[in-house]
């Protein structure tokens, strides 16, 4: 099952591709736990351990990134018990202070998961784009309360409140 969904957030394409990629636990409602196990040089290949929580239920995944173009890309893949997720995050420079943010994810069931997927494909495809927005969502809100450079909250961190 394939989900995408875009933003546009007010900040530099760096600090955005930083947070995104570095802070996730801080930003997500379902990420809770996200500790790199297996660090590489030059980022490709750094494994890590992830732990989200949705209505009550806990979930554990072990990741690997799969690609590394800062500020423009990330990507990886999360193996879980039920499921794997192939996750992309792509970023463009709107203005120096404007990123819009592109999240795509696959979702590739395992055993019983699998039929369940394709049982519910068209209503389930829905629910995981308005899950992926609401991440980006997320994402934005807390970095444009991010501080400055100066300091200072961003002024449009209240507005998408």
């Amino acid at each position: 099952m394939r989900s995408e969904a875009s933003i546009e957030i007010q900040g530099p394409i760096d600090e955005i591709f930083r947070i995104t990629t570095e802070d996730v636990a801080a930003w997500s409602r379902t990420v809770i736990e996200d500790k790199v196990i297996e660090e590489h040089p030059g980022v490709v290949g750094t494994k890590f351990h992830v732990v989200t929580q949705e209505n009550d239920q806990r979930m554990e995944f072990e990741g690997v990134v799969t690609r590394f173009e800062p500020p423009l890309a990330h990507g990886s893949f999360l193996t879980g018990k039920l499921f794997d997720i192939d996750v992309a995050y792509l970023f463009e420079e709107l203005s120096p202070d404007q990123t819009r943010v592109h999240q795509i994810s696959e979702v590739h069931g395992k055993g019983w998961f699998r039929l369940l997927l394709k049982v519910v494909k068209f209503f389930a495809a829905d629910a995981g784009n308005g899950a992926a927005l609401e991440e980006l969502r997320r994402l934005k809100s807390y970095c444009e309360r991010q501080p400055s450079e100066k300091g200072e909250v961003s002024s449009s961190a209240h507005d998408s409140e």
